[in-house]
């Protein structure tokens, strides 16, 4: 039986949970063919010896290639357009075709945690991620506020009462990832009340140096980590979509 690649690609990802998660997957299953790579790449344009390896049939788009990778694709499905970042990438038909499943990761998230007082959102960062839950949001018609460095509204800006004002806050950066595990945002903690619910999409460690700030302030905590495993159960499902 020929052999089926997978995998993931991203910059700086030994500490990814997919390698480990999807081959257990293939052993329950009983999937000897299958294999999980971990292609960690400099650059995008790397990504081109990647699509060259025999039985590759599709991999997983993390930090910070989200976006980029969509110049190296035929198709983008609609929602993945939609959002415009793509984190799941299939080929099929001899077509490299791209998916957005961190939408369907979050918004699987919302319906587990999400309750009707929490009205309003601040996203904290804008890449890939960032774009997935803007996306969910607006389909929910939760107004938020996007944070980020770079942005109209930067973190220096963001007070304890703007912080207050928002019931919903999402981190979407990836500060305070292993092993940068004591790196944490600037953020007004002392804005944040029992009335919040945090969700902060690092799900390595356990708890980040922003969650343990959070949870001092009685805030509800959600980590990454469900999230992960909802949007990889819907990548697996995607590449074996005839």
């Amino acid at each position: 039986m020929s052999k089926k690649i997978y995998g993931l690609i991203g910059r700086n990802i030994a500490y990814s949970f997919s390698q480990k998660y999807f081959e257990q997957k293939f052993q329950k299953l009983f999937l000897k063919e299958c294999q999980y790579h971990i292609f960690d790449i400099e650059e995008i344009s790397e990504v081109d010896r990647v699509f060259q390896r025999e039985g590759l049939a599709g991999f997983n788009v993390t930090i910070p290639y989200k976006v980029q990778i969509m110049d190296y694709l035929d198709l983008v499905n609609e929602e993945a357009e939609a959002v415009g970042a793509v984190n799941t990438v299939a080929l099929k038909r001899d077509k490299r075709i791209g998916y957005n499943t961190d939408v369907f990761g979050f918004s699987r998230t919302l319906d587990v945690h999400l309750k009707p007082s929490h009205k309003s959102a601040v996203i904290l960062g804008d890449g890939g991620a960032a774009k997935a839950v803007r996306y969910v949001l607006e389909q929910r018609n939760i107004p938020y506020l996007v944070v980020s460095r770079g942005g109209d509204f930067r973190f220096e800006d963001l007070t304890k009462e703007e912080v207050a004002m928002h019931s919903l806050i999402i981190q979407c950066t990836p500060v305070g990832t292993f092993p940068k595990v004591d790196d944490c945002l600037d953020f007004p903690f002392e804005g944040l009340s029992d009335k919040h619910l945090v969700v902060d999409l690092v799900y390595n460690p356990e708890q980040t140096a922003f969650m343990k700030k959070s949870i001092k302030q009685n805030a509800k905590m959600v980590n990454g980590f469900f999230m992960l495993e909802q949007q990889a159960e819907k990548s697996w499902q995607i590449w074996n979509d005839e």
